[in-house]
């Protein structure tokens, strides 16, 4: 299957986009990031998501770990591949252990301590229901201060938000290098 719109080269993506991917592709081990890439063809929009993104992760608040769980809970929810690899090594760098890994792909969230049940039981009922429920919310709010509650939310919708323009422009996960 091929990508709905492809990757922009240089000229196509702009320079900043293009440069920007190369460096993360530098760094996560990968080509250049697809994402960057094609989301770099709307210049202004591109620059405006990054900014945004990039205050959630890797510049948010929330300890990496518990961003890299729920990054990766979104995508196996999604069934977004790309979303999936691309955390799965990153994840490793924030602390997340293989087996871990493996167990945010079960349906069933038990065994888990107390803040990441309460996280990863969030993360399904959002994508789930587009909402939390009086039970699921205080979980949360039992592990999270009301900034980082919010911080969670925009994160949560971001990579949702992702996922759908990943899945929808059939965009394939970056090979490694």
């Amino acid at each position: 299957m091929s990508a709905r719109i492809a990757p922009g080269d240089r000229r196509e993506a702009g320079a900043f986009a293009w440069g920007f991917a190369q460096v993360a592709g530098l760094v996560t081990r990968t080509a250049p990031p697809a994402l960057f890439l094609t989301m770099g063809r709307q210049h202004k929009l591109f620059r405006g998501w990054l900014r945004f993104a990039g205050r959630l992760m890797p510049g948010g608040s929330l300890p990496r770990r518990d961003t890299e769980l729920i990054i990766l809970r979104v995508a196996h929810l999604r069934g977004c591949a790309y979303e999936f690899e691309h955390h799965r090594g990153m994840s490793k760098r924030a602390g997340v252990t293989r087996e871990e890994v493996e167990r945010v792909q079960q349906a069933h969230l038990g065994g888990w301590p107390a803040r990441e049940h309460a996280l990863l039981t969030a993360v399904d009922a959002l994508i789930r229901d587009r909402d939390l429920d009086d039970v699921t919310w205080k979980g949360l709010r039992e592990q999270l201060d009301e900034a980082h509650a919010i911080e969670f939310l925009l994160l949560v919708g971001h990579y949702d938000m992702l996922a759908t323009f990943l899945g929808t422009l059939r965009i394939e996960p970056d090979r490694h290098r």
